[in-house]
């Protein structure tokens, strides 16, 4: 991506606080404006690489906190890190594990690799959305809290009212961290209503 992308304000200000990714800053920003993590709850992180969404949840829970990529994610203390795809069924197992079933919010700041055609990549964001709303529908508790990325465009609407039917509160939030110019935004969903189509409900 080059210097332009990563060596911004936000970038040395996560450098120096010790986050692994100038990202730590968006989901400090969620946090703060809509409290989406209590102090004990169960935290799943998806598309947790290089860890610093990992990082924040730490510091906000006392509870389990378990990052899922593709990617190994280098250890945090306190945290689990499971490498592998997080719709497949022998890891929603290993997660059922590590958490007694019991899971109180599921974040995801999961993005495909950009092919810098807006159309085609935002297809592919909502797509990652749609599998982070699947995986919610099977992990969450009732009352349990959502964080999804996403990004503007003709699809996101579609994936937002997905979303509404299984969440009493349901809104797209854009991070003053996010850098200028992006596409990108949040789906905050709070408060699962505990039940979705088609699937079994909690692990």
């Amino acid at each position: 991506m080059g210097s332009q992308w990563t060596k911004d304000g936000v970038y040395r200000k996560a450098m120096k606080a010790g986050y692994r990714a100038r990202a730590a800053y968006k989901l400090l920003e969620i946090q703060q404006r809509h409290t989406i993590i209590r102090a004990d709850d169960n935290v799943v992180d998806l598309g947790a690489a290089p860890g610093s969404w990992l990082q924040v949840i730490r510091d906000l829970t006392d509870g389990k906190v378990i990052g899922v990529d593709l990617k190994p994610i280098a250890p945090i203390e306190g945290v689990t890190t499971i490498t592998g795809d997080f719709t497949d069924p022998l890891v929603q197992e290993r997660i059922r594990e590590e958490t007694g079933g019991i899971v109180n919010v599921v974040v995801s700041d999961a993005a495909p690799k950009l092919s810098g055609q807006k159309s085609y990549d935002q297809a592919r964001a909502v797509g990652l959305g749609e599998d982070a709303l699947e995986f919610a529908c099977t992990a969450l508790k009732p009352g349990g809290n959502l964080v999804i990325k996403s990004f503007q465009g003709e699809l996101f609407p579609e994936l937002l009212s997905d979303v509404r039917k299984y969440f009493y509160s349901v809104r797209g939030y854009r991070t003053k961290a996010s850098r200028k110019g992006s596409a990108e935004v949040y789906i905050i969903a709070k408060k699962f209503k505990g039940t979705c189509d088609d699937t079994e409900g909690p692990l």
